[in-house]
């Protein structure tokens, strides 16, 4: 099968605004600072996991109101709702005879283990709502951010062995360090030999892996055996790269210098409308909350 594939980072930016100035008293005032703080916190965490890796949608398209569509719009609600309860799960509806053979749909996601349960239904909910933007009625589509994958297709692909190469990432820095090759190396065939989620650091070099999980162990350990080879294969020398195959994925990365500016293996403008429409949403509710709180204010009998 055929991918339309796209890769780009997300950004913000913040304005800043003046005139009335309610006389908010001290106390308040600290607890709303500690409580923007407390916010922010976890706003870091759950745009770090949401950071857009890649997409991929098949060229053919389903139409809108038919069976498979009813059938992909209750295994979205499915991984929406599962989410919030478990870092993988899987799906299949429309399989039993209850619709036409064509209109099955077969899905799931995961999220990495060292994700809160609510910081991994973030992450979902952000993916499902980027891939409904990037593959809007494709048969199959899957997308990954850094903290979570979702993925649906027609063809049920769930439990298959799949080492394709789908995105790879290698750093613009590069290194000729024979201890950094050795520490790199002792991290990567940790992480092959891990099952699951991975997490291995080895001096200055720290690394991480994972596999679906509806694989079985000899099949996650194969899975991960081709990502580290393709990762030191592809990047050579980087001092950070990232390879993601069908069904795992591995990574590396120097200390301080992850996640920097690398050179990515695919380019596609589709990642940046993506971080735009993202952005200009944000933006526009944050400005009707903002104007809602200056209006209340300037009519404050206070001021």
């Amino acid at each position: 099968m055929s991918w339309i594939t796209c890769v780009e980072h997300l950004s913000c930016s913040r304005g800043s605004w003046r005139r009335c100035r309610p006389r908010t008293p001290l106390p308040f005032f600290l607890l709303l600072v500690a409580s923007v703080i407390t916010v922010r916190d976890h706003s870091c965490v759950a745009a770090a996991s949401s950071a857009f890796i890649y997409a991929g949608c098949s060229p053919a398209k389903s139409q809108p109101n038919t069976p498979f569509q009813a059938n992909l719009i209750a295994l979205l609600s499915s991984i929406t709702t599962s989410s919030s309860q478990a870092s993988y799960n899987s799906f299949a509806v429309g399989n039993n005879g209850s619709t036409p053979p064509d209109a099955a749909v077969y899905g799931l996601y995961q999220c990495r283990n060292d994700l809160s349960m609510p910081d991994c239904a973030t992450c979902v909910a952000s993916a499902l709502g980027q891939l409904n933007l990037v593959c809007s009625y494709a048969f199959s589509a899957v997308l990954q951010l850094d903290g979570c994958l979702v993925r649906y297709s027609n063809d049920d692909f769930l439990g298959r062995p799949d080492t394709t190469p789908v995105f790879k990432k290698c750093s613009n820095g590069t290194t000729t360090d024979a201890e950094f090759f050795r520490r790199r190396d002792d991290v990567l065939g940790d992480l092959q030999n891990g099952v699951g989620f991975r997490v291995s650091s080895s001096g200055t070099v720290q690394g991480d892996g994972q596999c679906l999980g509806d694989l079985t162990t000899a099949d996650c350990g194969a899975c991960l055996v081709a990502a580290v080879g393709q990762l030191k294969n592809a990047c050579g020398s980087a001092l950070a790269a990232d390879v993601f195959l069908g069904q795992c994925y591995a990574r590396y990365w120097a200390s301080g210098y992850y996640p920097d500016s690398a050179q990515d293996s695919s380019e596609d403008d589709i990642g940046k409308t993506v971080a735009i429409i993202v952005g200009v949403l944000a933006g526009v509710a944050l400005i009707v909350i903002f104007l809602s709180f200056l209006k209340r204010a300037c009519h404050s009998p206070y001021l």
